[in-house]
């Protein structure tokens, strides 16, 4: 469905007419352009805006196709950037993705929007309280749309850094540290930082190509020269939230270590003191089998003492085991 439709003039916003080739046909003749925002748009819907705005129907089938990867595509008549926004629910700590494509044209932007995610409501308000910014064109649109996106990837980030801090002082923590569910979250907050990498991780070659830095050089089509400085911030923000993904993989990689090294060592411990409690069962066991064996000749039998003489040398062994198990900190 069109969320949105309106013709941007130096700066400024009109209403666009209903007819789609009217709204493009008067924002080239007043030397502005068109900003169509759709939602989740079904193919019958989107045929309309493929046809009056020669959409290449390869980019057209990615955008009614979510699940795709963060890219940026070069056509004759247009501009197709795929950015992945992300949303983190503190309710129940997960990163969720949504999918925003972007159609850049001489005198047109199309903006496209998977899940719930995008930022576009707010980006479309910031750019109408910015008229200098929003009179740049096309290109105004596209670096503040990939800005807002980046922008909350830096406190996405920031979010998943207090969670790991968390998992951490559970890992080590002396009462929690053993706890069944204590892998089963880090496995979990893993998954969450791989989903956050899919949509950071592809990103950076498609703001490289913007910025004109690198191999990438060359100017993009449809996109003002004069931007590449606002898309070198975009990448500097960009390579920082990737800094802290691989930080954070990193770290709940070597924290998942740290928590199976510790129950292998309780594990250790359980073996020692179930072999120092075994050892010193054996010992009363091996001589009340000795003496069990009712044999008519052996040795101290018709002694008046043996029996306390018997109970005193277990309990005398016993005693030795032990202190020795515990010396050497087995029980």
């Amino acid at each position: 469905m069109i969320v949105d439709c309106a013709i941007y003039t130096h700066g400024q916003r009109t209403e666009g007419p209903e007819d789609l080739s009217d709204a493009l046909a008067d924002a080239r003749a007043a030397g502005g352009f068109v900003w169509i925002g759709l939602h989740e748009p079904s193919e019958d819907e989107f045929d309309l805006v493929t046809q009056e705005f020669g959409l290449h129907p390869l980019a057209v089938e990615d955008a009614l196709n979510a699940h795709q990867r963060p890219k940026l595509e070069v056509y004759d008549d247009s501009l197709f950037l795929v950015l992945k926004p992300v949303v983190y629910e503190p309710d129940s700590d997960r990163v969720t993705t949504g999918e925003v494509m972007v159609f850049l044209g001489d005198s047109f932007v199309v903006t496209v929007r998977h899940g719930e995610g995008a930022p576009l409501k707010a980006v479309r308000k910031r750019l109408e309280n910015e008229p200098e910014l929003l009179g740049k064109g096309p290109t105004a649109v596209l670096y503040a749309v990939s800005d807002a996106v980046v922008d909350h990837y830096l406190e996405v980030g920031t979010e998943l850094q207090t969670d790991l801090e968390e998992l951490e002082a559970e890992v080590f923590s002396p009462d929690v540290g053993g706890s069944r569910n204590t892998a089963s979250r880090i496995y979990t907050f893993k998954r969450q930082v791989l989903e956050f990498r899919r949509a950071t991780g592809p990103l950076a070659l498609p703001v490289n190509r913007l910025a004109g830095t690198g191999q990438y050089g060359a100017t993009v089509p449809f996109v003002n020269e004069k931007a590449r400085p606002f898309f070198r911030d975009v990448g500097d923000h960009l390579a920082r939230v990737n800094e802290t993904v691989e930080g954070l993989d990193r770290l709940v990689s070597d924290v998942l270590s740290a928590h199976l090294a510790q129950i292998s060592v309780r594990q250790n411990d359980d073996m020692r003191k179930i072999s120092a409690w075994a050892a010193m069962a054996a010992v009363p066991t091996m001589i009340a089998g000795i003496y069990g064996m009712n044999f008519d000749h052996m040795p101290e039998l018709h002694w008046v003492w043996s029996y306390p003489a018997v109970i005193l040398i277990m309990a005398a062994l016993e005693w030795l085991l032990y202190r020795t198990f515990k010396k050497r900190g087995w029980l």
